[in-house]
């Protein structure tokens, strides 16, 4: 967690305006959620009072179950984070659920594509991204993470 939050701070200090965590980032044994929430946040607040400038990372609460989810946003609202983000494949209700709790406590939620291809891969059935991204933001998500 400490390399972790010194390589935010880097990325930030030299002219980055936002970071996020990978998707696949979750709780390792080498690096637990709260200990990266600690250090990202640390390296957010020292990047911003080097530049003068706002700076953020997208912190990953995604979990195995809601609770774990809440728990964890609730965790980087208390250590100073503004945003929050989630994977696609916590699947709908989820997703519904981490925006509830993210318009109550006035933080940004972040989702990331992450499973995208079990809907749209396929090209004679599946779902289109652009219909997911839609379905997304009337759930409530803030911000999308569309890209490859």
């Amino acid at each position: 967690g400490k390399n972790y939050g010194r390589v935010v701070y880097e990325g930030l200090k030299g002219g980055l305006d936002f970071l996020k965590d990978d998707e696949n980032i979750n709780s390792q044994p080498f690096m637990r959620w709260r200990e990266r929430f600690l250090y990202c946040m640390e390296g957010i607040n020292r990047a911003a009072a080097a530049t003068g400038e706002v700076k953020g990372s997208y912190l990953n609460i995604t979990a195995a179950t809601m609770e774990e989810v809440i728990k964890r946003a609730d965790y980087a609202k208390t250590v100073g984070s503004v945003i929050v983000m989630i994977d696609l494949v916590m699947g709908y209700t989820a997703i519904q659920t981490a925006a509830i709790w993210a318009r109550e406590n006035d933080m940004v939620l972040h989702l990331h594509r992450a499973g995208n291809s079990t809907y749209a891969r396929q090209k004679n059935h599946g779902i289109n991204f652009r219909v997911i991204c839609k379905w997304m933001r009337m759930s409530g998500v803030d911000h999308i993470h569309a890209g490859t």
